[in-house]
């Protein structure tokens, strides 16, 4: 469901092969004869439940009534972050790894939305495993992972937080975390508790999770929206008016999980087919994610962004555009704004 691989620096090359490949351009929002404005979001994976606000805010109208004729671009080779940094999409659905990463190497692109306030990863092993009680039963055992750079040292920190030494080894997950950890293929992984855990319960092969946050790492945005410095001040305008609508799908999300779980399935029917898993997903997002803990919705905190680029950066993982290793941790200021979020207060 989430894209957990590694995002290259973005070369001038690389940049130079989306341009020629991609024949939209957002260098400016594109007039449709109806007098409504063209704007693109990419996706950053299979429609899935981290979507739903914006499928409600499609369903519901509110993008059209906003004067906005929303394009929904599949996800497909090229990351979101790639397209928003080569300005061939206006917005993409991202996460915080994607965007300090691409930034850091001098990419255009910033945050503007946290669709997620809680971190929605655990590191979580089989919940008969009774010999694991605390990530520092975790060394010398086996992780399955996705193969991005920043799995071992945030799983190290946390294992080291919990006592233990950070010592572990690796295998790259073929198959669904939880479906690794019972064929005993691996002892531990680092699911989304808002569908693999839940699929995993409702497989009747049930999870125990360890919070990150409990063993010292920072709060992560899990899924965001993210557009480029170029359109946003290019279309100011037309950047307030589509979050305005992305906030309230979002809210109506919160606040009607089962309705909003219904207009998400009937929009991709072909896709969702566990109906069950998407209305779990739905409520438990709504119940603990979506929200911060002073009830905001959509804001970003500059604490949490400098938190994380400076754990990725002591743990070298930040480069510039030509590959090269920071020299010093990055001012992560520009990564994020909540200039463009409506009034709701």
């Amino acid at each position: 469901m989430l894209r957990r691989t590694a995002l290259p620096a973005l070369t001038a090359t690389a940049l130079l092969a989306v341009t020629t490949a991609c024949t939209a351009d957002a260098d400016s929002t594109a007039a449709a004869k109806d007098g409504t404005t063209t704007v693109t979001l990419a996706l950053d994976w299979t429609p899935n439940t981290n979507h739903t606000g914006i499928y409600v805010a499609q369903a519901k109208g509110w993008f059209k009534d906003a004067g906005i004729d929303l394009k929904i671009v599949p996800y497909g080779s090229t990351a979101p972050e790639t397209l928003i940094a080569a300005h061939k999409a206006d917005f993409g659905i991202s996460y915080q790894e994607g965007v300090t990463t691409a930034r850091a190497a001098g990419q255009d692109i910033t945050s503007v939305y946290a669709v997620t306030q809680k971190t929605d990863v655990t590191v979580s092993v089989r919940a008969d495993r009774t010999d694991i009680t605390s990530p520092k039963d975790l060394d010398g055992r086996t992780y399955a992972g996705f193969g991005a750079p920043y799995e071992k040292p945030l799983l190290q920190k946390v294992i080291e937080n919990a006592g233990g030494k950070g010592d572990f080894k690796q295998v790259t997950l073929n198959t669904s975390a939880y479906a690794a950890l019972y064929a005993g293929k691996a002892d531990f992984a680092m699911p989304m508790p808002t569908w693999e855990g839940l699929e995993a319960k409702l497989s009747g092969k049930p999870l125990k999770d360890f919070q990150l946050s409990d063993y010292g790492f920072p709060a992560i945005y899990s899924t965001l929206i993210a557009s480029s410095d170029q359109f946003l001040k290019k279309n100011p305008a037309v950047a307030r008016k589509f979050l305005a609508a992305v906030d309230k799908g979002y809210r109506y999300a919160a606040g009607h999980p089962d309705q909003a779980a219904d207009l998400l399935i009937a929009a991709n029917k072909s896709v969702l087919t566990n109906t069950r898993l998407v209305k779990e997903s739905s409520r438990l997002l709504a119940k603990e994610y979506y929200k911060g803990a002073d009830g905001t919705i959509g804001t970003q905190s500059a604490a949490r962004w400098k938190a994380f680029a400076d754990f990725e950066y002591g743990a070298g993982l930040l480069v510039d555009a030509n590959g090269k290793k920071l020299t010093k941790a990055p001012d992560t200021s520009a990564f994020f704004t909540d200039a463009y979020l409506p009034d709701t207060k």
